[in-house]
C-alpha cells in the first residue's frame, strides 16, 4: 500500500483558501497526479486544502472523502520568551531543545506545556483518525507493526497540512512529532510518499521513501513558496518569526 500525504499550496490564511501562488502549484500537482492511479483521495476540511485537491480531483472527476482529523494540528499555547500565542507545532529552537521529553516518542505531549494545551488528546485522536483509515484499506495495528490482513498495492492520497502531516509520519515510524515539526520542512504543494513493506507474511511497516517532493513544482521552473520556512541567515529579509 502506498500513501501519498500531500500539503496544501501556498496559503491566503485571510480567506482559508490559495494565493495565485498557491492556485499555480494545486495546477501543476494536479498535471503530475493525473495520471497516477490513485484509489482514493481523502481531505482535510479546510479550505485551502479543499482547494487544492479540487484541480486534481476535478481531473480524474472523483470525489474526495473529507476528514475532520486531517485539519490542521490545532492546540495553541503562550510563548513565555515572545508573550504570543504558537502552535504546538512552531516552538523557537532554543526553547523546545532544552527539554529532552520533545524527543521521546511517549513523552513528548506531557510536558506541562503540552497538557495545558489539550496536545494529548488531540494527538491520540489523529492516530486513532489515522488507524482506522488504515484498517479499513486492511492494514490493522497491533502495537508498533500493522497486521496486513489485506495486503494490496492501493494508492490512497492525503490532502492535509504541514502539522498534521508530521504528527501522520511520526505515528507511522514511531518518533516524536516534535523533532519531524522542526527538523524537516514538507513545501506547499509538496508529496511525501510512505510504502507499505511485508518482509514477513502479515507483518507491515510504513516506510518514507520520499519526503516534501516538489519535483512537479521546478520542472515547471516554479520555486516553491517561501511558505514554513524561516531565515536562512539572521542578517535576511527572510521570515525570522
Amino acid at each position: 500500500m502506498k500513501l501519498l500525504i500531500i500539503r496544501h499550496g501556498d496559503p491566503d490564511y485571510a480567506v482559508d483558501s490559495l494565493t495565485p501562488t498557491g492556485w499555480r502549484e494545486a495546477a501543476l500537482l494536479a498535471d503530475r497526479l493525473e495520471h497516477t492511479a490513485i484509489t482514493k483521495i481523502y481531505c482535510s476540511p479546510l479550505g485551502r486544502a479543499k482547494d487544492t485537491a479540487s484541480l486534481t480531483l476535478q481531473r480524474k472527476e472523483i470525489e474526495a472523502t473529507e476528514l475532520e482529523w486531517l485539519r490542521e494540528f490545532s492546540p495553541r499555547m503562550m510563548d513565555p520568551d515572545t508573550g504570543r500565542e504558537r502552535v504546538a507545532w512552531d516552538w523557537l529552537p532554543q526553547r523546545w531543545t532544552r527539554e529532552p521529553a520533545y524527543y521521546d516518542r511517549h513523552r513528548w505531549c506531557h510536558t506541562p506545556e503540552m497538557e495545558a494545551a489539550g496536545v494529548p488528546e488531540e494527538y491520540a485522536w489523529v492516530c486513532k483518525g489515522l488507524d482506522e483509515l488504515l484498517a479499513r484499506h486492511g492494514y490493522v495495528r497491533e502495537g508498533e507493526l500493522y497486521r496486513a490482513l489485506r495486503p494490496n498495492r492501493d494508492t490512497v492520497a492525503l490532502f492535509c497540512h504541514l502539522g498534521v502531516e508530521c504528527v501522520l509520519l511520526a505515528h507511522l515510524i514511531g518518533v516524536s512529532p516534535m523533532v519531524l515539526w522542526h527538523g524537516t520542512c514538507p513545501r506547499c504543494a509538496s508529496i511525501t510518499t510512505v510504502i507499505t513493506e511485508e518482509r514477513r507474511a502479515g507483518i507491515a511497516v510504513f516506510r518514507i521513501n520520499a519526503m516534501g517532493d516538489t519535483a512537479h513544482l521546478y520542472a515547471a521552473g516554479a520555486e516553491p513558496s517561501f511558505m514554513a520556512r524561516f531565515c536562512e541567515t539572521y542578517d535576511s529579509e527572510e521570515r525570522h518569526d
